[in-house]
């Protein structure tokens, strides 16, 4: 295993130190797309093997839920409410303006069904950790110019 390049070597030690887990499936992706950020498509037939699934159940899992990267993300994923109560209030606007501003930036557009944030939609996640409301276009793209000069 030492040979082995840094991602592979990840994937096989979180494989083996859940594949006894019951439905270990969703932990082994989740702590995968943790670790890696995404959970790439070499790994999809070591899960298979370790768990005794094919690899197109495997597959199916990770395309079903929205959750699951198949690719690495930019430097900062930026996730917006697509919910009935922020879409109420602008939120498909935002979505749209936000897909606009971002082609060809390094930077990752998700939808995400709810934030929490329904009573002051529409709402942004900005990686894991920032919440914004009432995000206007005009906020947003202040939003991301900070993100743009901040390294």
């Amino acid at each position: 295993m030492e040979n082995l390049p840094a991602i592979e070597r990840t994937i096989e030690a979180i494989v083996a130190a859940k594949q006894s887990l019951p439905g270990a499936l969703l932990p082994i992706l989740h702590e995968i797309q943790d670790g890696l950020g995404y959970i790439p498509s070499e790994s999809v037939p070591r899960i298979a093997k370790a768990l005794n699934l094919s690899r197109a159940e495997v597959h199916g899992v990770i395309t079903y839920y929205q959750h699951f990267r198949q690719i690495p993300p930019g430097r900062h994923v930026l996730r917006v409410c697509c919910a009935e109560a922020c879409q109420a209030v602008g939120g498909e606007a935002l979505a749209e303006h936000a897909r606009l501003r971002l082609q060809g930036s390094d930077l990752t557009l998700e939808p995400v069904y709810c934030l929490g944030l329904c009573a002051c939609g529409p709402a942004l996640q900005i990686d894991e950790t920032t919440l914004h409301a009432r995000v206007t276009p005009q906020k947003f793209d202040a939003l991301v110019d900070a993100l743009e000069v901040d390294p």
